[in-house]
This record gives C-alpha cells, structure tokens and sequence, in this order.
C-alpha cells in the first residue's frame, strides 16, 4: 500500500510538472509573436530538469518554438535520458539489488 501512495505521489509530481511546462512553453509562444516579455529560458530549463522535460520538448517540436536554440534541442533529450537512467537506477536497487 505504502508503495502504491508513493508512487502515485511521483504521477502526481510529474504530471503538475509537465503541466506547468507546457503551459510555461506555449505561453512563451504566443509571447514570444505578440513581442511581449518573455519566459526566461533559465526557468524553461529549469522547469526541464525538475521532471518536465518530455512534455516540454514535444510541446516545442508541435508548436515550433526554440527549435533552432540548441540548449533546448540538445538538452532536453539528455535530460529526458538522466530521468529514465534515474527511474531505472531506483527500479534497479528496489528491484534487483
């Protein structure tokens, strides 16, 4: 049981994170075309590392935004990648060690 609530808490984490990322990116956007203040790319990224860096990079491959910057482009698949080696890290020693 006590598994169960502390993973659905991770879902839960997650999900608020890769909310908040797309939302962050699409706001950035449309900002971003009306030439108004920016979301600052430092919390996009930081956004990123937190747990959001999926949703954020398919949010910006689908609406075509900081494709070009290769922070973004680069480094979102090797934060992606450091998640699923963290996931398989604690699958890893809960499971297998």
């Amino acid at each position: 049981m006590k598994e169960q609530q502390v993973l659905l808490g991770i879902g839960a984490y997650l999900l608020i994170v890769s909310l908040a990322a797309v939302i962050l990116t699409v706001t950035d956007k449309v900002r971003a075309a009306k030439h108004k203040w920016r979301i600052a790319e430092s919390t996009l990224l930081i956004v990123a590392l937190f747990g959001g860096a999926a949703a954020e990079y398919i949010t910006m491959r689908c609406i075509r935004h900081k494709t070009l910057h290769k922070k973004f482009m680069i480094g979102l698949p090797f934060m992606i990648v450091l998640h699923l080696a963290i996931i398989g890290a604690a699958v890893y020693f809960r499971y297998f060690h």
